[in-house]
């Protein structure tokens, strides 16, 4: 049964649904004029020379691997505390994910913890921006450079955050060797589905592009041609081993547009992060994400608490949603998680990870989220912490 109350919602416009349908008017899908636009302004927004868009952030977490040369007997550094993605990836590549522990006001990787999981065998640092939260980003880069290790950011909840002093901070995004965004409709900007790998190096992009289409060469298609690509010189001819990691046409005519919004929407969600804060302030125990942290704009993707120590998370989150309020567990970690448990990677101990987390629970939050459900969803908190 749908919450009266969810705990996302997707922000669409008219203006979204012209484009879409725009598209649908044409004969032409795939591997167009939108996804060259897209692009273009996810490069530009980032201050980047190139955005690849792919099927979801998780396809280009595995092309980034891919394009690095990451594979067997490899080592990469991840937060436990992130959505499993980024171990799964490392191991579709045939490396080892090395779990590394948190900090636990950003919760995004400790830079110390990093330094200490470095061994002869590392290739990179998966660096996540936990919550839209940017992570440490000038001692993390401090640390690769040191090791001669590639710095991969995972931008996947954190498009239009900002690392970095005043007058000048850098989006996340640009820091890294790569970088990857994720349209998911739980997202800031959504696509439905969908992702991006942002980069600076031409040859990097060259080599996403073509395994993001099963390794066809970068000529293979012209979108200002004929709308059958499939009659393109070159379709049939493959380079190497790639995949079906494409975005269609309509996909990149929805993030086009929410691209074009993306600033609008964000301060919706500062703003509805601010009436959160305020709200909930009364509730003993309970502790709430900071509104500011220095050196960073936070892009706000989920409304995350603390609940009390001692307080019982499934037992709050069945009382709020007998109330009709959805409620998350974000993040269970992933070195505990059923599936990582038998891994030999997973015999760690990760102390501020695993204190955290059972007391994590995202609320209902949303561009359009009202003040009026916010009131009751703080209200319901309060009385079923209490009870």
């Amino acid at each position: 049964m749908n919450a009266r109350i969810p705990l996302s919602a997707p922000d669409i416009t008219e203006a979204e649904i012209e484009a879409v349908t725009a598209v649908l008017r044409t004969p032409q899908l795939s591997l167009g004029p939108e996804l060259e636009a897209f692009e273009r302004g996810l490069a530009e927004y980032h201050s980047v020379n190139h955005a690849v868009a792919v099927s979801s952030g998780t396809a280009g977490l595995h092309l980034a691997l891919c394009v690095l040369g990451i594979g067997e007997g490899d080592e990469v550094i991840v937060p436990s505390f992130a959505f499993v993605a980024v171990a799964n990836a490392v191991l579709q590549v045939r490396a080892t994910p090395v779990f590394a522990e948190i900090d636990p006001v950003t919760l995004n990787l400790d830079p110390a913890a990093v330094e200490r999981a470095v061994t002869p065998r590392t290739r990179a640092i998966l660096v996540v921006h936990t919550f839209g939260v940017p992570a440490e980003m000038d001692a993390l880069m401090t640390i690769a450079h040191r090791h001669g290790l590639a710095l991969i950011e995972d931008a996947c909840e954190a498009v239009g955050a900002r690392f970095g002093d005043a007058p000048g901070p850098g989006r996340v995004g640009s820091f890294g060797d790569l970088a990857l965004l994720a349209f998911y409709p739980n997202k800031q900007l959504t696509t439905g589905e969908g992702g991006a790998v942002l980069c600076r190096d031409a040859d990097y992009a060259r080599r996403l592009r073509s395994l993001r289409n099963q390794g066809r060469g970068c000529r293979a298609f012209d979108s200002t041609r004929a709308p059958d690509i499939q009659s393109f010189p070159g379709w049939l001819d493959h380079a190497e081993p790639g995949y079906n990691y494409r975005l269609s046409e309509m996909a990149c005519a929805l993030g086009r547009v929410q691209l074009s919004r993306l600033d609008e929407m964000l301060a919706m969600r500062e703003a509805a992060a601010r009436r959160y804060d305020d709200l909930l302030a009364q509730i003993p125990g309970l502790e709430r994400p900071p509104l500011h942290q220095p050196g960073r704009i936070i892009s706000w993707f989920v409304y995350a608490v603390r609940l009390p120590a001692g307080v019982n998370r499934d037992r709050v989150q069945s009382e709020l949603a007998q109330r009709g309020i959805a409620t998350g567990r974000y993040f269970p970690p992933i070195h505990l998680q059923p599936a990582w448990r038998r891994h030999s990677s997973a015999a760690v101990s990760l102390p501020v990870t695993e204190a955290i987390a059972p007391r994590m629970m995202a609320m209902p939050f949303f561009n359009r989220i009202k003040l009026s459900q916010q009131q009751e969803v703080a209200e319901a908190l309060g009385n079923a912490i209490l009870a």
